[in-house]
């Protein structure tokens, strides 16, 4: 009986030792859950008996924990873990260093404003003005209500032309040089000093009233100057994140262009229209060397924009902080209103803020089923 080639060869018999999973440990030592408090804790306090027997400040203490802690830990994980895992470690501190420094300011700076300047929210601080007070006493309802005018009516006249300027720049001006001209201008007029904008409006204004005019449309216009960047940028990013299928879609079924870009193309940007166009209200709320040169102050209530001098809240801190006391008392009043005033400018920036958030998250295009 003949043998097929299958019968001729031996069974195949597997080596375990030739195995290699037998010799590669699948797994590599890690560190203990508690290896990044336990080195800090070692670093920094090796680093506060350096700086006790040196007689160093706080600050020196911090800066040489965080060096030992930098150096010891990425040694120690390359140690138990290998040099992989030690870079990871490296970078995630480092990471987390920058992290803590760029908050450093934004904590100080907070928690200053709000220690000095919460003892002067009172109800006659919020809902009284500085008319007839001298030194002692007053409020910054006035101010209040200027910032809001004033902000309000340049996010009248900024958004509007920010939203045609944009539209114009993504739906009709692909490829158009003078498309090309204007953003490059929108890039420029982006980065200007604030202060250019207000001599703009200065010199504007002084040629339609005549010299050193003091009127508070003129620092909404200003505003406006600073705030038509912002929100034509922001509205420009939105428009080109809009999907080209849906423009193509609404072409298919005869949709004029005017048409496709108010019911198709707008709405589906329109989350991100208005969180830039809020920002940019936050961004020129704090603005004061433009308002300082054009709008003035008053220690009054304006409602009036096109009549006289308004006051806000960046010039009342501006004024409050650097005009003299006649008296002791006067000046630490005058102090204590511009650190209220500040805690008030920075609640709502940051109310603003929330505000573009919410706003952003509930128009934005709901996906999924």
């Amino acid at each position: 009986m003949t043998q097929t080639p299958h019968d001729t060869h031996e069974p195949f018999h597997t080596d375990p030792s030739s195995d290699l999973s037998s010799h590669v440990p699948l797994t590599k030592p890690q560190l203990p859950a508690i290896a990044v408090p336990l080195a800090a804790a070692v670093a920094w306090g090796l680093s506060g008996l350096i700086s006790l027997f040196m007689e160093w400040p706080v600050a020196g203490w911090v800066v040489l924990g965080w060096v030992f802690f930098v150096l010891g830990m990425p040694a120690w994980a390359n140690a138990v873990e290998g040099r992989r895992k030690a870079t990871d470690r490296l970078i995630t501190t480092m990471v987390w260093t920058t992290f803590a420094v760029a908050m450093m300011p934004l904590v100080a700076v907070s928690w200053t404003v709000i220690e000095r300047g919460a003892p002067a929210l009172t109800v006659e601080f919020l809902t009284s003005d500085q008319s007839g007070v001298i030194g002692v006493g007053g409020g910054i309802l006035h101010a209040i209500i200027g910032t809001a005018i004033i902000t309000l009516v340049a996010t009248l006249i900024s958004v509007p032309v920010g939203i045609m300027a944009a539209v114009y720049l993504v739906e009709y001006g692909k490829g158009n040089r003078l498309a090309r001209v204007l953003t490059f201008l929108v890039d420029v007029m982006t980065g200007i000093p604030s202060i250019v904008a207000g001599l703009f409006a200065l010199a504007l204004f002084t040629l339609l009233l005549g010299p050193l005019p003091r009127i508070a449309i003129g620092g909404s216009i200003a505003l406006s100057v600073l705030m038509i960047p912002i929100v034509v940028r922001s509205t420009e990013e939105m428009l080109k994140l809009v999907p080209d299928e849906l423009r193509e879609g609404a072409y298919a079924l005869g949709v004029p262009k005017w048409r496709m870009i108010t019911k198709v193309v707008l709405p589906t940007a329109l989350g991100g229209i208005i969180t830039g166009a809020t920002l940019a209200v936050a961004r020129v709320a704090g603005e004061t060397a433009p308002l300082l040169l054009i709008a003035g102050t008053l220690r009054s209530i304006n409602t009036n924009p096109f009549d006289g001098a308004m006051q806000t809240l960046p010039v009342l801190i501006f004024s409050e902080a650097t005009k003299g006391g006649a008296k002791p008392e006067y000046l630490a009043a005058q102090i204590e209103r511009a650190w209220g005033a500040a805690l008030v400018l920075i609640i709502i920036v940051m109310l603003l803020n929330l505000l573009a958030r919410v706003v952003g998250s509930f128009f934005s295009p709901k996906t999924g089923r």
